[in-house]
């Protein structure tokens, strides 16, 4: 194997990733090292790549949290995967496994979690190292640049929808159509809900209607809301706001049925307002929800192999990474990019 990888590598924040060379990593105790044969580009590494958040990565790191690949090395003490094995290297890239919350089945809330491209080096590179027992055990039958999305856009709508508390036959509204909406119209139809789609855009919500959408409402209609509540018939059980906006935020929690719940995985910035006298009256639940535990993927992963869930992706070169983030932050990614590393 050769001792040198490519990657590309936010140096500066905001400033466009360097593509450099770097030394392959040499798995440690615990550690396997997966080649890198496709990975997803996210919301999230727009905002890792710009520092948005309060804690940020350390500088120069490599983003990328959605890799699918080979592991081809282990280190000592390793048992849970063996060479040749096909895995993901998730954000959630580690937690610490004895705390209240890893014992209780909640590691993503763990204080102690590591995160794939952001406290830990991820998969815009040929090369990731990464821990054995959160790795995603990728199915049979499931190719890398299909499963790529699945790990992260794929399991946090899964995981979202499930906190609705929404049941077969009842209303979930989704808000925004794009990487997660796509995939989350496809989870509620396979999980037996209803799906109402919103969207500002009209393209979006024909893509929803062929996605399995029995309702579509554009979100810049003044009457948005109640075309919504009329629609479901009173307001959706379940409403998944995966939209980086407030504006969507508002709108989700007076969408949202009495005794419903309106989760929110968007991560828009600012301040959202809360309608305390709708929420408490109406006995609303507002919930947040961040992607989702092992278990939550391995069915979100079984989804997809099943073929009742696939992510619709373009896929270019790493080289093209530039163009892509900046893409994604002026939105004009339709669904998901994957970097296809079969290329390089």
């Amino acid at each position: 194997m050769k001792n040198k990888m490519q990657a590309a590598v936010v140096a500066r924040f905001g400033e466009p990733l360097l593509f450099e060379e770097w030394d392959i990593p040499v798995p440690g105790p615990g550690q396997v090292l997966v080649r890198t044969e496709a990975c997803g580009v996210c919301h999230t590494d727009v905002h890792a790549w710009r520092g948005d958040w309060p804690l940020k990565p350390v500088l120069p790191f490599i983003p990328g949290h959605e890799g699918i690949g080979l592991v081809v090395a282990m280190g000592p003490g390793v048992t849970s995967v063996k060479e040749g094995d096909r895995v993901g290297v998730p954000w959630l890239y580690s937690a610490c496994g004895h705390c209240e919350y890893c014992l209780s089945a909640w590691e993503t809330v763990c204080a102690e979690a590591q995160f794939g491209g952001y406290t830990r080096h991820g998969g815009f590179a040929e090369y990731i190292l990464a821990n054995p027992d959160y790795v995603a055990r990728i199915p049979a039958g499931l190719i890398a640049a299909e499963a790529a999305p699945i790990i992260c856009a794929g399991v946090t709508t899964y995981k979202g929808i499930k906190e609705t508390g929404a049941k077969p036959g009842q209303w979930i509204a989704i808000s925004g159509i794009g990487g997660l909406g796509h995939l989350a119209i496809q989870y509620a139809a396979a999980m037996g809900l209803y799906v109402c789609a919103i969207d500002p855009d009209n393209a979006k919500l024909a893509h929803a209607r062929r996605l399995g959408a029995s309702l579509t409402i554009n979100a810049a209609d003044r009457d948005a809301v109640e075309q919504v509540r009329r629609g479901t018939g009173g307001g959706a059980h379940g409403v998944l706001i995966t939209a980086p906006s407030l504006v969507a935020f508002k709108q989700g929690v007076a969408m949202t049925r009495k005794l419903g719940t309106c989760v929110l995985v968007g991560l828009p910035p600012g301040e959202f307002p809360t309608p305390l006298f709708d929420v408490v009256a109406n006995c609303i639940t507002i919930r947040g929800s961040f992607v989702g535990t092992r278990q939550d993927m391995a069915e979100a992963l079984a989804f997809a192999a099943a073929g009742r869930v696939k992510a619709e992706i373009e896929r270019q070169p790493l080289s093209a990474i530039n163009d892509v983030l900046t893409r994604l932050e002026q939105g004009k990614v339709a669904s998901r990019v994957v970097i296809d590393f079969a290329g390089m």
